[in-house]
């Protein structure tokens, strides 16, 4: 999430009650979570399995809960509590908001686009020209549609990421990061019935232009998805992911978090993505691997049986 102005790491420290170190003439110009952190950025950190990740990013402010060594110029805020510490940035510079009204009077809504009636189109949001909003579409809060783009029935745009902040020495183990970025769908887009796109933790969900999704697709929290791409019914994404441009998803795939599917990847369906997928490559199976690959090795799977028997034969 972008400020609507710098602001000073001074002002950020007595809002947050943090001691500083380093650069204490600093300024900011948003908060961000790790896997997408600018310069300009805070970010902030509570394990120390993620101190020197954080700290060597290219955050400009790391709020932590000690402190430890640092390079020049960087600027750590010091607090017991740094997630709490991160709430309150959130909650400062988007609070919520609530809905009062279907289509809010801040929302932006461009000529010639159609909204059917039991849509929701919520705070601060923007849609471009020409776009289809079918009956029961709730795009949520600061959302931005292009131009050209069609949601079928019952679809939620910037619905809140699944993301927790997790401790095990308290009650309520998973406590909520509250969501404060966006979901941008880019022009020309098509998305199917009840299919789900969440906002970005602190960043945006991005669905690249020409783009088709069919239904009962999700999509997680800050994820990327380029141009011209394939998703069909069931795909689920999680958080993170970046998936290049021309990319097809079939049936029932399953990508886990924090990955990249390069460009003119082909993944066949219920196959299930763990790791980077090259290039202009047709990938099967779960964890996916090259389809001509894993094509064989169930033609040799199959032979098991016949195999073993000649074994035993054999033996006898």
């Amino acid at each position: 999430m972008k400020f609507p102005s710098p602001v000073s790491v001074q002002w950020i420290a007595s809002l947050i009650d943090a001691s500083i170190a380093g650069n204490i003439n600093g300024s900011v110009t948003g908060i961000n979570e790790i896997h997408r952190v600018e310069p300009g950025d805070i970010v902030f950190v509570d394990h120390p399995k993620y101190y020197d990740q954080c700290i060597h990013s290219a955050a400009t402010c790391i709020i932590i809960n000690t402190i430890t060594p640092f390079p020049d110029g960087k600027t750590l805020l010091v607090t017991e509590n740094p997630f709490e510490a991160y709430l309150t940035i959130v909650r400062h510079f988007r609070p919520y908001t609530p809905a009062v009204k279907a289509i809010s009077d801040t929302a932006v809504i461009g000529q010639g686009t159609s909204i059917a009636p039991g849509a929701v189109i919520g705070n601060e949001v923007t849609i471009g020209n020409n776009c289809i909003i079918h009956p029961n579409v709730t795009i949520l809060d600061h959302c931005t549609i292009g131009n050209n783009v069609i949601i079928q029935p019952g679809t939620v745009i910037g619905s809140d990421a699944f993301y927790y902040n997790s401790k095990k020495n308290r009650e309520v183990w998973y406590k909520k990061m509250e969501s404060c970025g966006r979901v941008v769908i880019e022009d020309d887009v098509e998305i199917g019935a009840g299919c789900t796109i969440d906002r970005g933790v602190t960043n945006d969900t991005v669905i690249g232009r020409g783009t088709r999704i069919d239904n009962m697709v999700h999509i997680g929290h800050d994820t990327i998805i380029g141009k011209n791409c394939l998703l069909a019914a069931q795909v689920g994404i999680a958080g993170g992911v970046e998936i290049g441009n021309g990319v097809t998803l079939w049936g029932q795939v399953g990508v886990s978090k924090t990955l990249t599917i390069e460009d003119n990847v082909t993944v066949l369906a219920q196959s299930g993505v763990g790791g980077l997928l090259e290039k202009g490559k047709t990938y099967f199976g779960s964890p996916a691997d090259d389809a001509g690959i894993k094509k064989r090795e169930l033609v040799w799977i199959k032979r098991i049986p016949e195999i073993w028997k000649k074994v035993m034969n054999n033996n006898e």
